[in-house]
């Protein structure tokens, strides 16, 4: 029982430096998507007001030209792109579900930070643990003290790595979800202009 425990003792500190250096990996990822998130924030603000504007269009007038399809915004693009189909429905439906699976493995990178960071805060919490309380028992109290201050870091990183992941993964799904949205109800007014 013995070589066991030494076996699993050996196991989880050799773990140690792998986790704390995906936990700073996770880190600098969740970083660079609060980033990204924080610049497609604000291209989404100047492009709210014009595509408000189509879509008010769109629902007062038949027929809005397709040159107002703005293709400088995202849903302007992904107009011109149904468009370029002709409206057709089945075409545009493929396309619309395209578009929708791509956002979601967007979404997918937001969702892993959130899983992945508490996973590796408490594994880098739990690891030094064990040399923390040998220390304590042994009577070594700054190896102690040193063991709990990486056991508590790794924690705060864990924790923000996955607060981080959770604020992106759920703006951004709400977000996608509108423009998904707002696609169907542009595809669905112009097939309805169609068959009358």
């Amino acid at each position: 029982m013995s070589t066991v425990t030494q076996i699993l003792n050996w196991i989880s500190n050799s773990l140690l430096l792998p986790v704390i250096v995906l936990l700073l990996a996770a880190m600098i990822a969740s970083l660079v998507s609060l980033g990204g998130f924080f610049s497609a924030y604000l291209i989404l603000l100047q492009q709210r007001r014009k595509r408000n504007e189509l879509l008010r269009r769109i629902r007062t007038s038949p027929g809005v030209d397709t040159a107002d399809f703005d293709e400088g915004s995202i849903f302007g693009c992904h107009l011109a792109e149904l468009d370029a189909l002709g409206w057709n429905e089945l075409e545009c439906e493929k396309r619309i579900a395209e578009i929708q699976q791509g956002y979601e493995r967007e979404l997918e990178r937001a969702k892993f930070l959130t899983k992945v960071g508490p996973m590796l805060g408490l594994m880098g919490t739990l690891i030094p643990m064990g040399p923390a309380l040998a220390g304590l028992a042994s009577g070594d109290i700054n190896s102690m003290a040193y063991n709990m201050q990486i056991a508590f870091a790794t924690t705060v990183v864990g924790c923000l790595v996955a607060g981080i992941g959770l604020l992106v993964y759920s703006v951004k799904r709400h977000w996608f979800a509108e423009e998904i949205s707002n696609l169907q109800y542009v595809l669905d007014r112009r097939l309805e202009e169609a068959d009358r």
